[in-house]
């Protein structure tokens, strides 16, 4: 895999941060004509950051000036030890075979906070997305999983409508997993973890993986792994992928930058719905379903879909050739989730017809790039040693009134600037 990345004018900063990251076993490849301070060439300050560590070469023509870096697996792997290396391909080997074991730990792996294995996490995740592109390649370039986002309010019946889906997907010969976002206390940092004890059927069903993950804090309930986890299940041959997260909020417009088709799951009772949802997360929506649709709540939940059918008309659409649908379902009485299924597949063809499901994949992997260079960034600038001392004495002056959030932030960041 090749990530380029260009850079008009290379700074001193910018490299010194390399060093603390992936990118010190890439290639540098500058412009000999290229400085990084007044009259101090390239390779003079590559020694002085420490960089004999990466390749790199210096180019004749010096018309233009990029900071190329480039990446192989290879390289990435020559910089473990023989006991990680083990450790990856056993992963990788188990992973690709089916085995839910290894499957667990590699969703583990990705999660962890510790740099190293976070490390190791991305040397893995390029060997699956290798086999991923090959197997993708043999299937006449068509995806090999199709991609499912759930959501709704609490108490929708997202998880047993999960488990009677599901139970019906594995009956008909599909590999399914489900990756449940639980909310974390904000006090303990402990998780629910509670679809796995509501989805007790599914959870023994040897087709089925079930994979809760905690928050941790993050905006919106989808961790900055879920993506990657995706990408996991999909490597252990799962053909589908449902992710479902918490509540209704952020959440959605997270979600819906990593999924195929967004499902938006509404009970039939919960006062006046159409004041109650947000507007962005119902033009979001490929599929709007009301839940509980049996006994005495059928009446309401034909109410509810009828003004969502006449509130979708108003909407601008998002696909040029689906325009979302409304149905009622009862996962008690098992009513309506066949049609439900099927509504789904015609979205998939007509959407792989069209070309939009590629299309929209590409965007979401630029989208999720820059959404883990932004928390990087954000995660760099907080742990600087000359910014960490300040931001204390600084929140503690905006607390009392004596400074303005504004100048706090650049403040801030005129001491980040102003380093070394």
């Amino acid at each position: 895999m090749n990530i380029p990345m260009l850079l008009q004018h290379p700074h001193r900063d910018f490299l010194k941060v390399l060093l603390r990251t992936l990118y010190r076993r890439y290639h540098f490849i500058l412009p000999s004509s290229t400085h990084l301070t007044s009259g101090i060439p390239c390779a003079q300050q590559f020694s002085s950051l420490g960089l004999h560590h990466a390749k790199w070469m210096l180019l004749s023509n010096g018309l233009t000036r990029k900071l190329c870096l480039q990446t192989t697996l290879k390289e990435q792997t020559e910089g473990l030890s023989d006991k990680e290396q083990r450790l990856v391909a056993e992963l990788y080997t188990g992973l690709i075979q089916g085995q839910r074991a290894c499957l667990a730990e590699a969703i583990t792996l990705i999660e962890s906070t510790h740099n190293r294995k976070k490390e190791l996490a991305q040397v893995l995740l390029q060997k699956v997305l290798v086999h991923h592109r090959e197997q993708e390649k043999l299937n006449k370039g068509k995806p090999l999983a199709f991609r499912v986002g759930l959501s709704g309010p609490p108490g929708a019946g997202k998880s047993t409508f999960i488990e009677y889906f599901g139970k019906m997907l594995t009956e008909r010969g599909h590999k399914l997993s489900v990756l449940a976002v639980d909310p974390s206390s904000c006090t303990s940092g402990g998780s629910l973890l509670g679809d796995k004890t509501r989805m007790t059927e599914l959870s023994r069903d040897m087709n089925a993986y079930i994979r809760p993950s905690p928050t941790r804090g993050t905006l919106g309930g989808v961790t900055r792994t879920t993506n990657e986890a995706i990408l996991l299940c999909e490597g252990g041959g799962y053909d589908i992928v449902l992710i479902e997260t918490v509540g209704v909020g952020q959440s959605e417009f997270a979600v819906a930058d990593m999924v195929d088709m967004f499902v938006l799951l509404l009970p039939p009772a919960g006062g006046d719905e159409l004041q109650g949802i947000k507007r962005g997360i119902i033009e979001m929506a490929d599929l709007v379903a009301i839940t509980k649709s049996d006994g005495d709540l059928v009446v309401p939940a034909r109410r509810i879909q009828a003004e969502y059918v006449s509130a979708l008309k108003l909407l601008r659409r998002r696909s040029g050739v689906w325009r979302p649908k409304v149905i009622r379902i009862s996962a008690r009485s098992g009513e309506g989730i066949t049609e439900m299924w099927d509504t789904m597949k015609e979205f998939q063809a007509v959407m792989l017809a069209s070309g939009e499901l590629t299309a929209k994949r590409q965007k979401q992997q630029k989208v999720w790039m820059w959404n883990l260079i932004q928390e990087n960034v954000v995660e760099h600038f907080r742990t600087h040693p000359t910014v960490r001392e300040e931001i204390p004495l600084l929140e503690k002056r905006v607390l009392s009134g004596a400074l303005s959030p504004g100048l706090a932030a650049d403040l801030l960041l005129k001491a980040f600037k102003s380093r070394d």
